[in-house]
């Protein structure tokens, strides 16, 4: 069972965003980490092994720091690694999937696993963007995922439940919080790590030029939310601060 697993690096969770000069993120000092979603996936993948048997690759686009974080898959259990740096200092969601999806056809795949989206973009497109480049089917949102005899039955979240679904392998799968509990990486495996294969390849070591991976969505400009306005304390008696509440819901709030 050869199982690939699509990868993003993102801001921590933790991190303080901030716009330097030029209205663009300021990444200086923000901790960058492994997309939780994608770390469901990888875990996903590593249980499929186990159960099994086969080998699990771990592959990014991005930049030498997404090092990082595919060591942590590494770590985790994931016998090797990819990296594609598109030598761009942009890329959309079309570059990552077009890049991605070249990537992958060069390689062995039954299952191919990612988060079903990045805590940074949120935008929930790469990995069906990969599936449709590949010509596979997809499953969203994967809560319960059980593999048997060329097949796999998935559970999905829906609207309101969830829905089983049965499709033949290979097949695209994105994770959702619940799927799994991701390990921790242990002193051993992160030794181990360190002596796993990571390659390292460019636009052409693929057969891509730039032209083929130009985004097609150009951020205009960043802006940081509005600082929250302080909370109002409404005094006196219940009956009358009641009273005035609701004047303020309906006069100043607008919400009534």
């Amino acid at each position: 069972m050869n199982i690939v697993v699509c990868m993003k690096q993102t801001f921590d969770t933790e991190a303080k965003i901030a716009l330097d000069a030029n209205g663009k993120i300021n990444k200086q000092g923000v901790s960058l980490i492994m997309n939780p979603y994608c770390e469901f996936a990888v875990e996903e993948a590593l249980r499929i092994k186990e159960k099994h048997g086969g080998e699990v690759t771990v592959v990014s686009v991005g930049g030498p720091e997404a090092q990082d974080a595919l060591r942590q898959a590494l770590a985790m259990g994931a016998d090797k690694a990819v990296l594609v740096d598109p030598g761009m200092e942009e890329v959309d969601e079309f570059a990552t999937a077009t890049i991605l999806a070249k990537a992958i056809s060069g390689m062995q795949y039954d299952i191919i696993l990612g988060g079903f989206r990045a805590i940074d973009d949120g935008s929930a497109q790469v990995a069906g963007r990969v599936a449709e480049i590949l010509g596979l089917p997809v499953v969203n949102v994967v809560v319960k995922l059980d593999i048997e005899g060329g097949k796999a039955v998935a559970t999905k979240e829906i609207e309101g439940g969830s829905q089983v679904l049965e499709v033949s392998l290979p097949a695209v799968f994105t994770a959702q919080k619940g799927l799994n509990e991701p390990r921790y990486p242990s002193m051993k495996g992160i030794m181990q790590a360190k002596k796993k294969p990571m390659d390292k390849k460019t636009l052409a070591d693929l057969g891509l030029d730039a032209a083929q991976v130009a985004p097609k969505v150009k951020v205009l400009s960043y802006f940081l939310p509005s600082a929250r306005a302080a909370g109002k304390i409404i005094p006196g008696e219940p009956a009358d601060a009641a009273r005035d509440l609701v004047k303020a819901l309906r006069e100043e709030a607008k919400v009534i």
